[in-house]
């Protein structure tokens, strides 16, 4: 449920799962926006560079005008395990984030630890590029908790979310995420459940094709992002958008897409896969198909 003014009932706090590029960026965000959040992940050398890292995205989006002076800043509290933060003596949850890596096995492993802990009636989100919702809620104790929702990075500056209706997810669900999105300010746009669901069954395997153009020498890395970005409209290029997804990630997405699909455009290309071996993974390591110095995650 939501306030008048558009914040959680009562002001409760968001959990987030996952101190990674996208947990922490819905972090931001939420907090940005004057929500409380508890952040957890079981990594503590992660857990304790979380703080900082979310400290600058809001002070840059604040800078860029993403995120509104007005709503205040959220607290934020990081804690090793959620059933630490189940037993902790703090308000309950207006809903709980799932934003642990792109690994279906990984994800319904923590989905069924915390559907076990959190109260009934508490919406669980699992934020995916890929993974079908219904095949999560299988790990679940209430399917009808479980939604989606595939925030894209950096979620203080792409103000439309893709929400993502489980055959099981009640209206409940739907309601409270719905009023979570609006007191963050974003659009969701609600789609059935499928592998990849919109944007990365279209998306993903298009940038896969332009690595491939890469690979075989038809044209540079620039040359492709220049001729989509002047020719096509997209924004910025689907190599440059390729380094902001993380390649590890969008890896992950097209093996999920190869495997659900059967469609061999989406098995992740060679060139792909050496980079992902070498530690070139985009923006998050400092080089990816573009050099970042000092952008590391």
């Amino acid at each position: 449920m939501a306030a008048e003014d558009g914040t959680p009932e009562g002001g409760r706090r968001l959990t987030v799962l996952g101190a990674g590029v996208m947990g922490t960026g819905i972090a931001a965000l939420a907090i940005g926006h004057g929500i409380p959040v508890s952040l957890i992940d079981p990594d503590r050398h992660r857990l304790s560079e979380a703080p900082a890292r979310i400290d600058r995205m809001v002070r840059m989006a604040r800078l860029l005008n993403t995120l509104p002076e007005e709503s205040g800043t959220g607290v934020l509290v990081t804690r090793a395990s959620f059933a630490e933060d189940a037993t902790a003596d703090s308000p309950g949850s207006v809903a709980v984030v799932e934003a642990v890596t792109e690994d279906a096995d990984a994800k319904a492993k923590v989905l069924a630890e915390v559907s076990a802990l959190v109260a009934p009636g508490t919406a669980i989100i699992s934020n995916t590029s890929s993974i079908p919702i219904d095949e999560l809620a299988r790990a679940t104790a209430r399917p009808a908790e479980l939604i989606g929702t595939h925030f894209m990075n950096p979620p203080h500056l792409i103000r439309t979310v893709e929400v993502i209706r489980g055959t099981h997810t009640d209206e409940v669900t739907m309601d409270t995420l719905r009023a979570l999105l609006a007191a963050l300010r974003r659009e969701p746009i609600v789609v059935d459940d499928a592998p990849g669901f919109v944007t990365s069954r279209i998306l993903h395997p298009m940038i896969n094709d332009a690595v491939r153009v890469v690979a075989a020498g038809t044209a540079s890395v620039e040359a492709v992002d220049r001729l989509m970005q002047g020719c096509l409209g997209h924004p910025t290029g689907p190599l440059r958008t390729a380094d902001l997804i993380g390649l590890d990630n969008l890896v992950d997405s097209l093996w999920v897409l190869h495997n659900r699909t059967g469609d061999e455009g989406c098995r992740p290309c060679d060139l792909l896969l050496e980079m992902v071996r070498a530690g070139r993974l985009g923006r998050k390591s400092g080089r990816g198909f573009y050099a970042y110095e000092g952008e590391q995650a």
